[in-house]
């Protein structure tokens, strides 16, 4: 029976305002697992897993598999498909708003201990990958790796390198080394979306490159408001500070304010952010208080 008979007997119609698209190539399904790279004893969190083409084959590998599903249909569905394997936990949630610091804990019993090694996979639409990624990866769970299927755009968008940076591209690298694993065609898909797929993986770095992700992000946003403009005036803009501050960070920071966000690498984006850092603190501790002293009463006369 075919993905769509599936989905029909199981009076299920695709949702394109969650961007369902379900993969029906259990070839490719296989594939994707194996980029995951998952051994018997971790803890896999699926995003978005559907009727379970990944699923399936995600709780014979792993120790246990937590599917997080926004959609409350499909969860029968997958069910119904998978039976109830004893190392599979659903989670009906919005994969944007769940607390992965402690998600550990919901994979029944005592849950897992902090040292279990975890990875992360899912289907991804495009309105939910950055924000997604970032709440990942700043969170307590410390993915070893996370395998994600996403529009061919937005995994050329993560890779990128300069000249051709996003905000996305910053907000992946800061955090990842991503790596263009496979690209699939519209035709493994139903309903078929109108752009080739790929999968990408992101493997976290050993140790924060910044202490401060804010001042990153902050710097970054700003950048990337207006792309055709100079960093100099995009800094100023978006940050509500002169243009010779602007000026002042980014000569600090040995990059030219001519230039133009796209073409930072994220190692100029953390130097940035440094002497930004700096420029505030120098800032304030300079500024002069404000509001009125208050005036001490003299001491009363002894008697």
């Amino acid at each position: 029976m075919s993905t769509r008979q599936r989905l029909n007997a199981l009076g299920i119609t695709p949702r394109k305002s969650l961007g369902q698209n379900f993969l029906t190539d259990p070839t490719i399904a296989r594939a994707i697992v194996a980029a995951a790279h998952i051994n018997p004893g971790d803890l896999v969190v699926e995003i978005g897993p559907g009727i379970g083409a990944l699923t399936q084959f995600l709780v014979q590998q792993a120790g246990h598999v937590i599917a997080i599903e926004l959609d409350q249909h499909l969860i029968p569905a997958l069910q119904a498909e998978l039976g109830q394997p004893a190392n599979l936990t659903v989670l009906h949630a919005d994969a944007l708003k769940v607390d992965y610091d402690s998600i550990r804990q919901i994979s029944g019993g005592d849950g897992y201990p902090p040292d279990t090694p975890v990875r992360v996979i899912g289907n991804l639409p495009y309105y939910i990958t950055s924000a997604l990624i970032r709440r990942l990866l700043e969170s307590e769970l410390k993915p070893a790796l996370i395998t994600l299927t996403v529009q061919m755009e937005v995994a050329q968008r993560m890779i990128a390198k300069p000249d051709e940076m996003s905000l996305l591209a910053v907000s992946v690298q800061f955090y990842g080394h991503p790596k263009l694993v496979m690209r699939i065609t519209p035709s493994a898909f139903y309903p078929q979306p109108d752009v080739d797929s790929a999968v990408v993986t992101i493997a976290p770095h050993a140790q924060p490159l910044y202490p401060s992700p804010n001042s990153i992000f902050a710097l970054a946003r700003a950048g990337f408001s207006q792309r055709r403009k100079q960093l100099r005036n995009t800094l100023a803009g978006g940050l509500a500070i002169t243009h010779q501050e602007a000026e002042e960070i980014l000569l600090a920071s040995r990059i030219n304010p001519a230039r133009r966000a796209e073409t930072l690498a994220v190692d100029e984006w953390i130097t940035l952010a440094a002497h930004y850092d700096a420029q505030k603190r120098r800032a304030k501790a300079t500024r002069k208080p404000t509001g009125k002293r208050l005036k001490t009463s003299a001491a009363p006369d002894a008697k």
